[in-house]
């Protein structure tokens, strides 16, 4: 989620935060694969998971696309921000289920074709940027697929897809991180990640006049 910087460009302002956002994410998933895959499904389960996505999910997110922000990381810190209100959301949700309160579906479900639309322009976006980014991007686009295909259809078979693309986000978000904490850290590429799956197209030069 490093945009790169130009050539006289001013120093960011914080040290890199896109790994804390993907830490934080990959935390925010494994708390809730225990419910996803059909286990933990108790008050207290769905109370522990809740807080373990707001803190982590929201927090780390938040906390790393307002970095971002500042950085002039006008992408990555878009995603972060966007994504860590979502899991705020997944916070209420899980809160309430806890309670016995279960959310108005017909409202989530006009959420998830919001941010299927977002994640989708978004995942052509980051193909600029690196052919693992898109797919992390990707990722998210069938969970929200599988999220409204299981609403519409009311068809419990889209519970493992849904699990599934969890665990995938999980895993492409921890690689993500630890490729720019320990390949920088070891001054030599140990968690590869692919080039750009798309090239951008370079600006026009201004003709000289004679």
């Amino acid at each position: 989620m490093q945009q790169q910087v130009a050539t006289g460009a001013p120093a960011p302002v914080f040290a890199e935060p896109t790994p804390l956002g993907l830490l934080g994410l990959a935390v925010g998933c494994a708390a809730l694969l225990p419910i996803a895959f059909g286990h933990a499904l108790t008050p207290d389960g769905f109370r522990t998971a809740a807080w373990f996505c707001l803190l982590f999910g929201g927090g780390c997110q938040f906390l790393a696309g307002m970095m971002s922000l500042v950085n002039k990381n006008l992408l990555g810190g878009t995603l972060f921000t966007t994504f860590a209100f979502n899991w705020v959301l997944n916070y209420v949700t899980l809160s309430g289920i806890a309670e016995g309160r279960v959310p108005n579906s017909t409202i989530v479900f006009s959420v998830d074709v919001c941010f299927l639309v977002i994640f989708v322009v978004l995942t052509f976006a980051f193909g600029f940027f690196s052919k693992l980014l898109f797919a992390f991007l990707l990722d998210i686009d069938v969970l929200y697929a599988c999220r409204i295909l299981k609403e519409l259809t009311h068809a419990p078979a889209f519970a493992l897809p849904i699990a599934l693309a969890t665990v995938a986000l999980a895993g492409i978000a921890l690689w993500l991180a630890f490729a720019i904490l320990v390949n920088s850290s070891a001054g030599r590429t140990i968690f590869a990640v692919p080039g750009p799956l798309f090239t951008p197209t370079a600006p026009a030069q201004p003709s000289s006049s004679a």
